[in-house]
């Protein structure tokens, strides 16, 4: 069940959907989810329960502003290319602030991913684990993000997210509207992750339609420690495609990596 938070951001108040999850006598740093850039805490569905309890950890789920139950996006603000910067460096600060919880695990997917990077880059985690993460602009990611408009536009998407967000439009083209723009094709930022000193496993799917395995090979090229792992017969989203894989990989680093 999900509760809300209350943070100010770009001058107004808002409301933060959040849900704490897994084991609560847990005596490791919390494991911080953070979602894709369609996601929300109810579309990561089960799988930050399972893996948390799977491995003994307390976890710890949020909805970004304009997403799920969170304050939604004003119809006429458009997001820059660097709002991901934005959410890792004065968003989530906030939320773990409001949350009580210091220095966490980050698990992040997809853009989610990207900012739990970028956060890790500038402040203190005990470790950062990534599914999919964007590090920099590819072919194949704007031509599914395009077929994704013509599904929201044309298809059945915006009926499909619409169970998950209290405002789809707010959720959908915020991030759309922002990955499409010409000022995003030279988005990059495989130099603002080099500071990172925390533990990461990078994992990305073979098959992914949003990016290729360049993206997890570049973590490591700026952070040779970094453990990788490409899964075959995985699309964008490991923890469903491949669920108990993550669960056990993830969930062995994090132990493996992170002293309680």
């Amino acid at each position: 069940m999900s509760d809300l938070l209350r943070i100010e951001w770009r001058g107004a108040a808002l409301h933060i959907e959040v849900s704490w999850v897994g084991s609560a006598d847990s005596d490791r740093p919390v494991v911080v989810f953070l979602h894709e850039g369609l996601g929300s805490v109810a579309m990561w569905k089960d799988f930050p329960e399972r893996f948390c309890v799977a491995n003994g950890l307390r976890g710890f789920v949020y909805s970004r502003p304009g997403y799920g139950r969170s304050t939604p996006r004003p119809p006429d603000e458009r997001w820059p290319p660097g709002f991901m910067h934005e959410q890792a460096h004065d968003v989530l600060p906030q939320v773990l602030a409001a949350a009580g919880i210091e220095r966490p695990m980050l698990f992040g997917h997809s853009d989610g991913g990207t900012i739990a990077l970028l956060h890790a880059a500038r402040f203190h985690v005990a470790s950062v684990v990534v599914l999919a993460p964007h590090l920099f602009v590819e072919r194949v990611s704007l031509a599914s993000i395009a077929r994704a408009r013509d599904g929201y536009l044309h298809g059945d998407l915006r009926a499909g997210l619409s169970r998950y967000h209290d405002d789809p439009d707010s959720a959908f083209f915020g991030w759309n509207d922002a990955w499409l723009s010409p000022a995003f094709r030279d988005w990059n930022v495989e130099t603002d992750i080099a500071t990172i000193g925390a533990p990461v496993l990078a994992m990305q799917g073979v098959d992914d339609a949003y990016g290729t395995v360049e993206q997890i090979r570049a973590i490591r090229r700026r952070l040779p420690e970094t453990r990788l792992l490409e899964i075959a017969d995985c699309g964008h989203s490991p923890h469903r495609d491949q669920p108990d894989l993550v669960i056990r990989e993830a969930g062995s680093f994090i132990l493996e990596s992170t002293i309680a």
